[in-house]
């Protein structure tokens, strides 16, 4: 019988585009889909790199680097032979275990907002309310800076709004995530950096939420209580169905990552429900435009 090669299909040239997360996310369901294929177990996957069953599920999530010699072995195990297929495959890893654009900034960053830097780069969905501050993904350079320059010093401080505006890019990437904010209406009167800087920070938001791939909507007042009262969280999503979606709590010196189905499912029915008793997004941009003009 005449065997025939394995041919690698499936990753997007544009993946690399999101950053090194989304592109080591779809390099790992690429290996999971050559695993399955062939029938083989994560058990079997994991003994001939010389590890464990763990390590290829840590490998199939895209939640660690890659190392040429294990990518070799698997695609050897997994019938990939032909030279240009390794190759391009090997090529990818590599380019998937590379540090993120905010490598430059890890001086200012925890390992917890790192790891959440990659997974909003790598999202197909971002979910977030926000009940106190406008989200770092729509806000003006001079309201991030307003909101950060307490407490740093100046050089930092200029840092750290380049590192917020640097974010900001993943809405403007092809294939990048959808955005969908609900923000409490409290977020419009609160004059972080003075009047002029809000008035612009909300005249922005109506620019902004005129992009194809961002939503907002605005909670007023009047809509009374509500499940999300006194928090704020994003959900991210993500196109991979081996990906569970997260929940993405930010504490003042800590983060916590929510996967558990139960949790997951709270927070669901949370912002469903928010996105309901708010404004639609056409409404909600008429009432941006009136709290700019008050200001």
């Amino acid at each position: 019988m005449v065997t025939v090669p394995v041919r690698i299909t499936g990753i997007d040239a544009r993946v690399a585009e999101r950053g090194p997360t989304a592109l080591r996310i779809a390099v790992g369901g690429q290996l999971r889909k050559l695993r399955e294929a062939k029938g083989i177990t994560p058990l079997a996957a994991g003994e001939h790199i010389r590890g464990s069953h763990a390590k290829i599920s840590r490998l199939e999530l895209g939640r660690t680097g890659y190392k040429d010699r294990d990518i070799l072995d698997l695609l050897t195990l997994y019938g990939v032979t032909e030279q240009d297929q390794r190759e391009m495959f090997v090529d990818l890893a590599r380019k998937a275990s590379q540090p993120g654009w905010w490598h430059r900034y890890n001086d200012l960053l925890p390992p917890w907002f790192e790891t959440y830097l990659g997974l909003e780069g790598a999202a197909q969905t971002i979910r977030t309310f926000e009940g106190q501050l406008i989200p770092g993904l729509l806000q003006t350079e001079a309201y991030t800076h307003a909101v950060i320059e307490v407490g740093n010093q100046s050089a930092e401080a200029t840092r750290r709004v380049e590192l917020r505006t640097k974010r900001q890019e993943i809405l403007d990437v092809p294939g990048g995530p959808r955005l969908w904010a609900v923000l409490d209406e409290a977020v419009l009167h609160r004059p972080i950096g003075g009047k002029k800087v809000l008035r612009e920070q909300i005249e922005h938001l109506v620019a902004v939420s005129q992009k194809p791939g961002v939503t907002i909507q605005v909670l007023p007042y009047e809509a009374g209580g509500h499940p999300a009262a006194g928090s704020s969280f994003t959900m991210l999503r993500f196109a991979e169905r081996e990906l569970p979606d997260i929940v993405y709590l930010e504490q003042l010196t800590s983060a916590l990552y929510l996967d558990r189905t139960e949790d997951l499912q709270v927070y669901r029915e949370v912002m469903d429900q928010v996105a309901v008793q708010a404004e639609t997004p056409q409404q909600s941009r008429e009432l941006l435009i009136a709290a700019a003009e008050k200001l």
